[in-house]
C-alpha cells in the first residue's frame, strides 16, 4: 500500500460521491490511464482513492463536462501550461461557432413555425441604457449620404447587449449585461436621434423590457411609467467586428488624466489637426505646427521611441468627453493606425478614433 495507510483510503463509491463522478466513470478513467487509483486491492480488486487525488478528479469532471475529448483533457491534465491554454482556446472557439451554427438553425426552424418568427425580449436598467446611448450616439454619422452611419446597431445575444455606431472616424462601442436575456440573437438598426430621446425617457426607470422582432420590426420598449414602439432602420452596418480583429496588437500604452487632456486640446485654440507625441512618462499636445504644447503626466508602456500621431481636435475630445472616471487609457500600434481610446473606470466603453495626416518636417 506503498505510503498510504488504510485509514487515509475511500471507496470508489465514496470518492464518486465527493468529486461528482459514478463507479462507471471513475472505472473507465482507471483503464484509460486517466485516473488511477490510490490502491486496488489484490484479492477483491476493488478500487480505492486518496482525498489528495479529488483536485485531479474534480478538474477531470469538469473538462469531460465541457465537452473536451479526452485526449484534449489529458493534454490539460498533464501537460505543460501553455498546452492546456492552447487547447482550452481552441475548444471554447469550437463550442462558440457550434453554438452559433445551432442557434442559426434553431432560429429557422422557429420562422417557420406558426405565428412567425420568435422575438427576443431582455430587460435592462433605465439608468445603464441612457448612459450607453449617451457615450455611443455621438459616434453616429450626420451626412444624409450616408443614412446607415446615423444609425446606432443594437446587437443582442444570450450574453450581452452592444450599442455602436461609427462615422467612419471614430467608432464607440458600449456592451450591457441584461438582467434577462430570452429569445434568439439578433440586431436592430435605430436612428441615433430617436435612440438619445428614447434613452432620455427611461433614464429614470429603475428596469426597461425591451422586444425585438424579426427585421425591421419596431422595438418595443416598456417600463412602468409607460410604453413606445421605436421604429427600425433599414441597411446594413458597417462590419465593426472585422475592423476590431483587423487592429495589430499596441505597441504603445498611455494612462494619463482624461480632464487634463481635454484642457490641453482645448488650448491648441481653433486648428484643423493636433499631435500627441507619446514619450517617456509623458504626454506631448500641440498643434501640428509643433507650437503651442502641453505636456502632461502619463504612465506609457512600450517601445522606447516616441510616436507622434495626428488627430483632428473635435473629433478626439468628443471621445474623451463621453469616457468615464479620471483617467484614460490610449493604444495604438502605429501612427497611421487607429487608436483605442477605453474608459480606465469602465472597461465595456471603449471608442476608436482615426488619425489625421500630418504636414511633413519640410512643410512648415
Amino acid at each position: 500500500m506503498d505510503d498510504t495507510t488504510a485509514s487515509e483510503l475511500m471507496s470508489i463509491s465514496t470518492f464518486g460521491g465527493r468529486v461528482g463522478l459514478a463507479p462507471s466513470a471513475l472505472r473507465f478513467y482507471d483503464d484509460c490511464r486517466v485516473l488511477l487509483p490510490a490502491h486496488v486491492d489484490g484479492a477483491t480488486g476493488y478500487r480505492y482513492y486518496t482525498a489528495a487525488q479529488e483536485a485531479r478528479a474534480v478538474l477531470l469532471r469538469g473538462l469531460r463536462e465541457a465537452g473536451l475529448a479526452l485526449p484534449d483533457v489529458v493534454a490539460v491534465l498533464d501537460g505543460p501550461a501553455e498546452q492546456a491554454r492552447g487547447v482550452l482556446e481552441r475548444h471554447r472557439v469550437a463550442v462558440r461557432e457550434g453554438g452559433r451554427a445551432a442557434d442559426a438553425a434553431i432560429r429557422a426552424v422557429l420562422g417557420g413555425l406558426p405565428g412567425g418568427p420568435a422575438r427576443t425580449e431582455f430587460t435592462l436598467g433605465g439608468a445603464e441604457l441612457a448612459s450607453a446611448v449617451r457615450q455611443v450616439a455621438p459616434a453616429a454619422g450626420r451626412d444624409p449620404a450616408h443614412p446607415v452611419l446615423g444609425c446606432v446597431l443594437m446587437e443582442f445575444d444570450e450574453d450581452e447587449i452592444r450599442f455602436v455606431a461609427t462615422d467612419q472616424y471614430r467608432l464607440s462601442l458600449r456592451t450591457l449585461r441584461p438582467a434577462s436575456l430570452t429569445g434568439p440573437e439578433g440586431s436592430v438598426l435605430i436612428d441615433a436621434d430617436t435612440l438619445v430621446a428614447l434613452g432620455a425617457w427611461a433614464a429614470r426607470a429603475a428596469e426597461v423590457t425591451l422586444t425585438a422582432g424579426p427585421e425591421r420590426a419596431p422595438l418595443a420598449v416598456r417600463h412602468p411609467g409607460g410604453s413606445r414602439e421605436v421604429p427600425a432602420a433599414r441597411g446594413v452596418f458597417p462590419a465593426y467586428r472585422d475592423m476590431l480583429a483587423a487592429l495589430a496588437a499596441p505597441a504603445h500604452r498611455v494612462v494619463v488624466d482624461r480632464a487634463a487632456l481635454i484642457t490641453a486640446l482645448h488650448d491648441c485654440g481653433d486648428t484643423a489637426a493636433v499631435t500627441l507625441e507619446l514619450g517617456r512618462d509623458r504626454l506631448l499636445v500641440g498643434r501640428a505646427d509643433g507650437t503651442g504644447a502641453t505636456a502632461s503626466p502619463a504612465a506609457v508602456r512600450g517601445e522606447s521611441e516616441p510616436v507622434r500621431i495626428g488627430f483632428d481636435p473635435a473629433v478626439l475630445a468628443s471621445a474623451l468627453e463621453v469616457s468615464v472616471g479620471p483617467d484614460v487609457l490610449l493604444e495604438t500600434s502605429e501612427a497611421t493606425r487607429p487608436v483605442l481610446v477605453r474608459s480606465a473606470d469602465q472597461g465595456s466603453f471603449t471608442t476608436l478614433v482615426m488619425p489625421v495626416p500630418l504636414p511633413s518636417p519640410q512643410s512648415l
